[in-house]
């Protein structure tokens, strides 16, 4: 059975979330991003710090929040759409309980296109040759395609892998580069300029 904390402005506001997530400790919390008060990226990102083993979920708009990059780099586990179906919506907990992302690789590039002003400036990014040195050139190569927004399965086809090989890629990738989730390659790869907007 998996646990899930609703954390919506309806019913509480970002504070309340990261109380109710302390003392319930839910497999996976179901947040809002504008709420009162305490808004549903701060509130992500205590909970992330507070209690790892809660993967948080954010929920949005179909135009995408300006808030959903700034979610994701806090350690949201992904982001759905308010006015998903229920099936998706719960293969989406499901997944995130499991410890994998919810992000659609379309979702991803929409994502980066319209964010990119958030993206740090010269001499605050990441330093991509010191990132890339950690990799070998076959983590490179699945790191730059993970990055883009590929499933295992994706990857396993384009690269001629089984998807078990490329699930120990990604396992090492995570570790190295000390990820905790295929989010946050996904930032990470933005930010140090592995991958540019707009890029397959």
């Amino acid at each position: 059975m998996i646990k899930v904390l609703i954390v919506d402005d309806q019913a509480a506001d970002g504070a309340t979330g990261i109380s109710m997530t302390a003392a319930l400790h839910p497999d996976v919390v179901l947040m809002d991003v504008r709420m009162p008060g305490m808004n549903g990226i701060q509130a992500t990102a205590a909970i992330t710090a507070a209690t790892p083993a809660s993967k948080v979920l954010i929920l949005t708009t179909f135009d995408l929040d300006e808030y959903v990059f700034a979610g994701l780099k806090a350690g949201a586990s992904g982001f759905l759409l308010k006015d998903a179906p229920p099936a998706e919506l719960l293969t989406a907990i499901r997944t995130v309980a499991g410890g994998e992302a919810v992000l659609a690789p379309t979702a991803t590039r929409r994502l980066i296109d319209q964010f990119v002003p958030l993206l740090p400036g010269p001499g605050q990014q990441p330093d991509r040759d010191a990132l890339l040195a950690k990799l070998t050139g076959r983590e490179q190569a699945v790191f730059a395609r993970l990055a883009a927004g590929r499933s295992n399965r994706e990857i396993a086809d384009q690269m001629h892998l089984s998807q078990g090989t490329v699930k120990i890629h990604v396992g090492r990738i995570l570790a190295k580069l000390d990820l905790r989730d295929r989010v946050q390659a996904v930032v990470l790869a933005y930010e140090s300029g592995l991958i540019t907007p707009g890029s397959q």
